[in-house]
């Protein structure tokens, strides 16, 4: 089966059983076939684990489910009429190259910011900031010699304060610039057939990671698009389509329903439900924020919301947060109330970090800095997390709003695994990003 080992097969059973129960579907004949295969000699495993999936593809969702989350495109338009709403007026272009050349800087700035601590817990994070004396965090991580035993990067990494001189090579801003070229390239009537074909062309196999590693190889294997998202991929609801988010909503000021469908044909090759709202979430949020200010930060979100189903998960978990930002006078409170009813999430999922990137943004107080830092000691996911974050701020606050400390590292240099793109200037990012906004508002004019 696909040519991966027995034991390959039996770890994506396992992660597949943890995601049709998040989903509320039966896992009973699932289960049933994956003990049998977890006694099997390896000929009868591999027929087994093949039966396994099947009866995963078919499993039902739950009578008694609370959640409706359709990943059909026509039934989202159904329960989210915004998705066919028209743009709003766009700003002066000389203002509007500044919103974007910001949400540029602050996606590299916030990336650079959590690659150290990838992975690591919030008491993790806590514990390597007061030992080098510099809890709460303010600025890059410092270099630290001794980490009490924590993992941590060793001194002269490139992500390390004092040792940053550009945007590293990160998959958090690869797909930003895959999202540019693609938009470039197809326009507004993308399609997820042609998101695969250009990361066949464009995107190393081995810098891709769970859902886009899955789909990937399902697209080597010439399994249908419709089936990429599904096929021996457990991961599909995980945070891989959220960071590709960016470029959609870079490309769409004021226009979130555009910047959601654009995300959703992009999502759709390798994600289903809340996998495809996060990234629909973020693309119409930063649309918004390209054309709104910090102090409307609660009206934003209320907006990006209408393109995600009212019912799901991901709302559901939205709506908890804005209000416990509102209720809570630290951000530390606040986590403790998103780690007590998402922290059942893994790690890399979508509800739970972007539950930590709202709570980033909204106790900020409109400060660049304070933002991605809340979002970053928060744990999990956090180079995804920081560079979301800043993502969002640098779009609502514009460029020249940026801190040095910030921005005069990345010397206006971004790296990239992807073919053609290997070193690039972040200000001829956006300036590109801005031109192309404006080309396709002409267009659909």
């Amino acid at each position: 089966m696909i040519g991966l080992s027995v034991e390959t097969l039996r770890n994506l059973a396992a992660l597949e059983l943890v995601q049709l129960a998040e989903e509320d579907r039966d896992t009973s004949s699932a289960q049933a076939l994956y003990d049998q295969a977890a006694c099997a000699s390896e000929p009868e495993a591999l027929n087994l684990l093949n039966e396994f999936w099947i009866a995963a593809l078919k499993a039902p969702v739950d009578a008694d489910s609370f959640y409706v989350e359709p990943t059909a495109w026509e039934e989202l338009v159904r329960r989210c009429p915004e998705l066919a709403a028209e743009p709003a007026a766009l700003p002066e272009p000389a203002g509007l190259q500044g919103r974007i050349y910001g949400a540029w800087l602050g996606r590299c700035a916030g990336c650079m910011l959590g690659k150290p601590v990838e992975g690591r817990s919030r008491a993790e994070i806590a514990d390597l900031l007061e030992v080098a004396g510099e809890y709460p965090l303010q600025d890059y991580f410092p270099v630290i010699e001794d980490t009490c035993g924590i993992a941590y990067r060793p001194p002269s990494d490139p992500c390390l304060r004092g040792n940053i001189t550009c945007g590293a090579r990160d998959d958090d801003t690869d797909y930003t610039i895959l999202g540019l070229h693609l938009v470039k390239t197809y326009g507004l009537e993308l399609t997820s057939v042609e998101v695969g074909k250009e990361w066949l062309l464009r995107l190393p196999y081995h810098k891709t990671y769970t859902a886009e590693r899955a789909a990937y190889r399902n697209l080597v294997m010439e399994v249908s698009p419709g089936q990429t998202a599904v096929m021996w991929n457990p991961y599909r609801e995980w945070i891989g389509a959220q960071i590709r988010a960016d470029a959609f909503g870079y490309v769409c000021p004021g226009w979130p329903s555009q910047a959601a469908r654009l995300a959703y044909q992009d999502a759709s090759l390798s994600h289903v439900k809340n996998g495809i709202y996060g990234e629909m979430f973020f693309a119409a949020m930063l649309a918004e924020s390209l054309v709104s200010e910090y102090g409307e930060i609660g009206a934003v979100i209320e907006r990006a919301l209408q393109v995600v189903p009212g019912e799901s998960r991901f709302a559901e978990m939205s709506r908890d947060v804005v209000a416990w930002c509102r209720q809570d006078a630290s951000w530390e409170d606040t986590w403790e109330r998103i780690n007590a009813t998402y922290g059942r999430y893994h790690r890399v999922h979508t509800i739970n970090n972007a539950a930590l990137v709202l709570m980033g943004l909204l106790h900020s107080q409109g400060d660049f800095g304070r933002a991605i830092c809340i979002a970053v000691m928060g744990g999990w996911d956090t180079d995804c997390n920081g560079a979301t974050a800043g993502s969002v701020m640098g779009a609502l606050l514009g460029a020249e709003q940026l801190a040095e400390r910030w921005v005069a590292p990345l010397n206006d240099t971004l790296h990239s695994a992807l073919d053609g793109y290997n070193i690039n200037s972040i200000r001829d990012l956006a300036a590109q990003t801005t031109e192309l906004a404006l080309e396709l508002r002409r267009q659909s004019a």
